[in-house]
């Protein structure tokens, strides 16, 4: 599978230090047995790894070119690797359930915020997920309130998952190398949600308020949250969304 090149229209670089993929593999923590979902394994580095640790893989890949060199690494393991052809986005939750089983992969660059937050946000969500990512994306889904990184997808993450930021990743440890650092981080999904809220609700109040961030929360909000409901709340309406918590973001949701 060496011979095949990653195409900059599906967003890959294919991750080829050994010493990452083992740092990877360690924090995904498969055991003996143990089914793993890896996603865009391109040529099988990681795959390959997951595989000599013992786990069970279901590999998802978009790229045919690689299939054929995937179905030969199954052959090789005995039939531990399941290869799943196809978009994550649309095989994810339907033909390969997640519920319960551990997720990792180097995610594709122009698809890897929608694949988060569709595995965040699901009904039954995988029990670990390690991704790696660029790392202005691993900013933002580790990010605080009031920094310049919070916003929708760190208010998601953070509401439904325990965050961990493991690692950062050189552009030297791809090919081709990427033009900015990567990060590995850790999503762990919580028993139930920090906050009980409507996620539709949420999902409608975070593109309010973090697609004009700059903008008080009495603007962003008008018609949706009145300013006596939200000082109702001991939030001041001159604020801005961005300095808001999780809980206060979801108060508002809950009232909107």
């Amino acid at each position: 599978m060496s011979n095949v090149r990653p195409d900059k229209r599906l967003g890959q670089h294919f991750l080829h230090e050994r010493r990452i993929v083992e740092r990877i593999v360690e924090a995904v923590g498969a055991e003996a047995g143990e089914q793993v979902i890896e996603i865009g394994p391109g040529t099988g580095v990681l795959t390959k790894a997951l595989l000599e640790a013992g786990a069970v893989v279901t590999a998802i890949e978009i790229d045919e070119r690689c299939w054929d060199g995937l179905e030969a690494m199954s052959r090789a393991y005995n039939g531990r690797l399941t290869v799943v052809r196809g978009d994550a986005l649309q095989v994810l939750g339907r033909e390969v359930v997640v519920s319960g089983r551990k997720v990792a992969g180097n995610l594709p660059y122009n698809v890897g915020t929608e694949i988060v937050v569709q595995l965040v946000t699901t009904a039954q969500p995988p029990k670990d997920m390690v991704f790696m990512l660029q790392k202005e994306v691993i900013e933002r889904i580790c990010a605080v309130p009031d920094t310049r990184d919070w916003g929708r997808l760190g208010v998601l993450c953070d509401l439904l998952c325990e965050r961990e930021d493991l690692f950062d990743v050189a552009p030297g440890a791809f090919t081709p190398p990427p033009k900015v650092m990567s990060s590995v981080a850790r999503l762990t999904p919580l028993p139930q949600p920090r906050v009980a809220v409507d996620m539709r609700k949420l999902d409608h109040v975070l593109r309010l308020i973090f697609g004009q961030r700059r903008k008080m929360l009495r603007g962003v909000l008008k018609g949706v949250v009145s300013e006596e409901a939200m000082l109702g709340l001991g939030i001041e309406p001159s604020l801005r969304g961005e300095v808001l918590d999780t809980e206060q973001i979801c108060a508002l949701a809950n009232l909107a």
